[in-house]
Protein backbone atom coordinates (compact mmCIF):
# COMPACT_ATOMS: atom_id res chain seq x y z
CA UNK A 1 0.00 0.00 0.00
CA UNK A 2 1.59 3.29 -1.05
CA UNK A 3 1.95 5.97 1.58
CA UNK A 4 -0.01 9.21 1.44
CA UNK A 5 1.67 12.64 1.34
CA UNK A 6 0.70 13.18 4.99
CA UNK A 7 2.34 9.91 6.04
CA UNK A 8 5.50 10.68 4.06
CA UNK A 9 5.69 14.12 5.68
CA UNK A 10 5.42 12.47 9.10
CA UNK A 11 8.20 10.00 8.26
CA UNK A 12 10.45 12.80 6.97
CA UNK A 13 10.04 14.57 10.30
CA UNK A 14 10.95 11.41 12.20
CA UNK A 15 14.01 10.80 10.01
CA UNK A 16 15.31 14.38 10.25
CA UNK A 17 17.77 13.85 13.14
CA UNK A 18 18.75 10.29 12.23
CA UNK A 19 22.19 9.46 10.87
CA UNK A 20 22.76 7.08 7.92
CA UNK A 21 23.00 3.50 9.19
CA UNK A 22 24.44 2.08 5.96
CA UNK A 23 26.90 3.71 3.56
CA UNK A 24 27.09 2.40 0.00
CA UNK A 25 30.74 2.80 -0.94
CA UNK A 26 32.69 2.77 -4.16
CA UNK A 27 32.00 -0.97 -4.68
CA UNK A 28 28.32 -0.13 -5.22
CA UNK A 29 25.37 -2.32 -4.29
CA UNK A 30 26.81 -5.70 -3.45
CA UNK A 31 24.87 -8.58 -1.93
CA UNK A 32 26.40 -7.81 1.46
CA UNK A 33 25.27 -4.18 1.30
CA UNK A 34 21.72 -5.21 0.33
CA UNK A 35 21.67 -7.72 3.21
CA UNK A 36 22.89 -5.07 5.66
CA UNK A 37 20.24 -2.58 4.50
CA UNK A 38 17.58 -5.30 4.78
CA UNK A 39 18.53 -6.19 8.35
CA UNK A 40 18.75 -2.52 9.33
CA UNK A 41 15.32 -1.68 7.95
CA UNK A 42 13.84 -4.79 9.56
CA UNK A 43 15.18 -3.62 12.91
CA UNK A 44 14.52 0.14 12.67
CA UNK A 45 11.62 0.46 10.16
CA UNK A 46 12.86 3.92 9.12
CA UNK A 47 16.47 4.33 8.00
CA UNK A 48 18.79 6.63 6.11
CA UNK A 49 21.29 5.26 3.60
CA UNK A 50 24.22 7.23 2.18
CA UNK A 51 24.64 6.58 -1.55
CA UNK A 52 28.13 7.45 -2.78
CA UNK A 53 27.42 7.35 -6.51
CA UNK A 54 28.83 9.61 -9.20
CA UNK A 55 25.89 11.55 -10.59
CA UNK A 56 22.25 12.25 -9.81
CA UNK A 57 20.88 9.65 -12.25
CA UNK A 58 23.08 6.92 -10.78
CA UNK A 59 21.94 7.80 -7.25
CA UNK A 60 18.26 7.75 -8.27
CA UNK A 61 18.69 4.39 -10.01
CA UNK A 62 20.47 2.96 -6.98
CA UNK A 63 17.82 4.34 -4.59
CA UNK A 64 14.96 2.85 -6.64
CA UNK A 65 16.76 -0.49 -6.95
CA UNK A 66 17.12 -0.71 -3.15
CA UNK A 67 13.42 0.14 -2.67
CA UNK A 68 12.17 -2.47 -5.13
CA UNK A 69 14.60 -5.17 -4.00
CA UNK A 70 13.70 -4.78 -0.32
CA UNK A 71 10.00 -3.97 -0.86
CA UNK A 72 10.50 -0.73 1.03
CA UNK A 73 9.06 2.72 0.43
CA UNK A 74 11.52 5.36 -0.77
CA UNK A 75 10.44 8.37 1.25
CA UNK A 76 12.92 10.97 0.03
CA UNK A 77 16.34 11.52 -1.50
CA UNK A 78 18.37 14.60 -0.68
CA UNK A 79 21.89 14.81 -2.06
CA UNK A 80 23.62 11.54 -1.20
CA UNK A 81 21.02 10.50 1.43
CA UNK A 82 18.00 8.25 0.80
CA UNK A 83 15.28 7.63 3.41
CA UNK A 84 13.47 4.27 3.43
CA UNK A 85 10.49 2.95 5.36
CA UNK A 86 9.17 -0.59 5.66
CA UNK A 87 6.67 -1.52 8.36
CA UNK A 88 7.81 -4.26 10.69
CA UNK A 89 5.71 -7.28 11.62
CA UNK A 90 4.95 -5.47 14.87
CA UNK A 91 5.19 -1.79 13.83
CA UNK A 92 6.74 0.66 16.28
CA UNK A 93 6.12 3.75 14.16
CA UNK A 94 2.47 4.80 14.14
CA UNK A 95 1.51 6.44 10.86
CA UNK A 96 -1.25 9.06 10.69
CA UNK A 97 -4.40 8.14 8.81
CA UNK A 98 -4.21 9.05 5.08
Amino acid sequence: MPLSAKQKRHLKQLAHDKKPVVIVGSAGLTENVITEIDSSIAHHELIKVRLNAGDRAAKQTMAQHIATTLKAELIQTIGHIAIYYRAAEKPVIVLPKP
